[in-house]
């Protein structure tokens, strides 16, 4: 019980910290226009949030290594798209409308996933390991599916003409839902059933799992604590907004900003998770995490807010502005050229890196 209790210190913190909240919100977020208190409160809930996402993907991961793959990363992509939900679904809806908060929050995740994520998982595993493998039917699989969800959500927006600016009508959202839904379910009919060895590699397959003091511990106890810890996050998230709300609103941050603190917070364990993996040179897990990441954001993620911003009334803007939709292709066409031969280095990364620099140039310089 004393080790158990070690081992999930964190879970009474982030309980507590709801209780903080529920008991004492309003004043909390009373006196936001003081900057260190905006501040603290600030990072108070990001470290809360951050750390019960970490502790998701680390129940995630046990649940991985008991189911295998490519079981494992599936349920370590759902948990993580869930949190991203609620964390959308609660900045959304409070406070002024934001039209463009889906829109920014995908368009961070995926380059925080294709750039930075993919960049520092290849710079470390090649700095460590000079070249290393993956099964490339699978990469191809996975980008098959990515890059028209991706152009069709992000980009075409902005070439219809039924609706003004960069929306869609009803008419082709519902086509957007239907399509995002059925592709994403095509991609896991193939990855769970008659394709599942597109999504192993057999050196990988053959690696026993990272040792663990807790690794023979029950498979529901693991499900049940990653269920535990994601309970407060759709809350905390909530009162998060009141501060992202206050910097954009009030001090006139850049408008993205809420998007990528989202991403952010999504997307890190995730990034944790997919460099240790290529750190110890399992790079096929480590793609997995990564573009499996990118592909439950946009073929699960869209069709959620879609549905919710049609029933709350809240607009939604889904195409990008010229120059990151333009940021976006090219993403995408070099994401297609690094997962092309089966192999990696670190000149791979230092594109990928340079990629991601470009877009955080973007939001202060667009």
């Amino acid at each position: 019980m004393a080790k158990a209790i070690r081992a999930e210190w964190f879970l009474g913190v982030s309980l507590a910290t709801t209780l903080v909240f529920l008991l004492a919100g309003g004043p909390l977020v009373a006196n936001l226009s003081k900057p260190l208190w905006l501040a603290l409160i600030f990072v108070w809930l990001f470290g809360v949030l951050l750390g019960s996402a970490l502790s998701v993907v680390r129940h995630a991961d046990r649940v991985a290594e008991a189911l295998g793959e490519p079981y494992g990363t599936l349920v370590l992509t759902l948990s993580v798209t869930a949190i991203e939900v609620m964390s959308i679904s609660a900045v959304m809806l409070h406070g002024a409308n934001n039209p463009t908060l889906v829109r920014d929050t995908l368009f961070a995740i995926v380059m925080i996933i294709l750039g930075g994520m993919v960049g520092a998982s290849l710079l470390i595993g090649g700095a460590r390991h000079r070249e290393q493998h993956y099964n490339l039917q699978g990469a191809n699989a996975y980008l098959s599916v990515i890059i028209p969800l991706a152009v069709l959500t992000l980009s075409l927006p902005n070439f219809t003409v039924t609706t003004a600016g960069p929306t869609l009508s009803t008419a082709q959202q519902i086509f957007l839902v239907i399509m995002s839904i059925g592709l994403y379910g095509a991609f896991l009919a193939i990855q769970t059933g008659r394709h599942r060895g597109y999504f192993t590699l057999e050196e990988e397959h053959e690696r026993p799992a990272r040792g663990r003091g807790d690794k023979q511990a029950p498979l529901f106890r693991h499900a049940t604590l990653l269920v535990v810890y994601m309970a407060p996050v759709a809350y905390l998230a909530e009162q998060l907004a009141h501060p992202v709300d206050y910097l954009i609103e009030t001090l006139k941050a850049p408008d993205p900003l809420g998007g990528v603190i989202i991403a952010m917070l999504v997307a890190t364990p995730e990034a944790i998770s997919a460099t240790r993996a290529a750190f110890a040179n399992r790079l096929q897990r480590s793609i997995n995490v990564f573009l499996g990441s990118v592909l439950s954001t946009i073929g699960l993620t869209v069709p959620f807010m879609l549905a919710i911003s049609y029933y709350t009334g809240h607009t939604v803007d889904l195409g990008l502005n010229p120059a990151n939709d333009l940021l976006l292709v090219l993403t995408l066409v070099v994401s297609v050229v690094t997962f092309a031969s089966g192999r990696t280095n670190v000149l791979q990364g230092v594109v990928h890196v340079m990629l991601f620099a470009a877009f955080l140039m973007l939001i202060f310089q667009d």
